[in-house]
């Protein structure tokens, strides 16, 4: 099987994951958003423990975690990496299991282009004109959203805009997405035990459950495979392509949300959706097109 075929494989695999992992957070969502990031935390950095050993690199994330303690920039880089997913998967529970999920595919529809934005601002990054024109209508369309809707789509920029800062910082991380992922989660998991064991008392009896706490300690494997097989993907396939691919999660999200459980999809929402699916379309043409102008100038 060709390398390209490969790539595509795990990238599939990767977004329809993230695409279904709803289903999962609706199994716990008799439990409160803050217990299942605290599991989610933990029980991923258990996995990512394990999988260390497995794949043989736990000398390299040691000597990760040396190198960190004298390079202070990239630890700090760290933790705000660390807070920033932390919250992303904060917002994202509470909005699956609080009957938001069409918001919350709104914000991940919105998130290329504001990770491009950033690129602009911060990296200093070229703009083309077509892209401006879809950070324009995309713009419109969640300001339509907010006056139709009558209320400030908190949800869907929250997640774009944590995972848009994530993906900054990550730029400036300089690790492997294995052992930057294992870190990541030590970080915060001395403050989702602490949560863990304060909010254990005050479970109740029928929460407190077998089939809970398996879908709890689940949950690990359920963040860090996903992560993984994107990781794989991105070695083997373009960006271009990689971009195009990476739709497929939110759509699978909004699926689920308007037919599966049945989440209003009023006026407002087709308009700020139509709005934004257009400047997507429009922005990675637009990328598509000049990054083969380059390529055919630099022939």
């Amino acid at each position: 099987m060709e390398s390209r075929t490969i790539g595509v494989i795990y990238a599939l695999s990767a977004y329809v994951l993230w695409g279904i992992l709803p289903l999962y957070w609706k199994l716990l969502q008799h439990i409160g958003a803050e217990e299942i990031l605290s599991y989610r935390i933990v029980t991923s950095f258990l996995f990512m423990i394990a999988l260390l050993f497995i794949q043989k690199s736990w000398s390299t994330f040691l000597h990760t975690c040396q190198w960190l303690w004298r390079e202070k920039k990239q630890a700090a880089a760290f933790v705000m990496a660390a807070v920033l997913i932390s919250m992303n998967w904060f917002i994202y529970i509470w909005a699956v299991n609080h009957d938001h999920m069409v918001e919350a595919s709104l914000g991940y529809y919105m998130n290329p282009l504001l990770n491009v934005l950033l690129g602009v601002i911060v990296l200093k990054e070229r703009l083309y004109k077509w892209q401006v024109i879809s950070f324009i209508l995309a713009t419109f369309g969640v300001v339509l959203m907010t006056i139709e809707y009558g209320k400030f789509p908190w949800i869907a920029l929250s997640l774009a805009c944590s995972f848009a800062l994530y993906s900054l910082v990550k730029k400036v991380i300089k690790v492997d997405a294995t052992i930057g992922l294992t870190v990541e989660t030590m970080l915060v998991t001395p403050f989702a035990l602490a949560w863990i064991v304060h909010s254990f008392s005050e479970w109740s009896e029928p929460s407190f459950s077998l089939m809970t706490m398996l879908l709890l300690v689940g949950a690990g494997p359920a963040t860090a495979l996903p992560l993984l097989y994107f990781s794989k993907g991105a070695q083997h396939i373009s960006l271009t392509l990689l971009g195009f691919l990476q739709y497929i999660s939110p759509t699978l999200s909004l699926l689920l949300g308007v037919f599966l459980f049945h989440e209003p999809f009023t006026n407002a929402h087709m308009y700020a959706f139509s709005c934004i699916w257009t400047a997507l379309l429009l922005f990675s043409l637009s990328s598509t097109w000049e990054k083969r102008k380059e390529k055919s100038l630099n022939m």
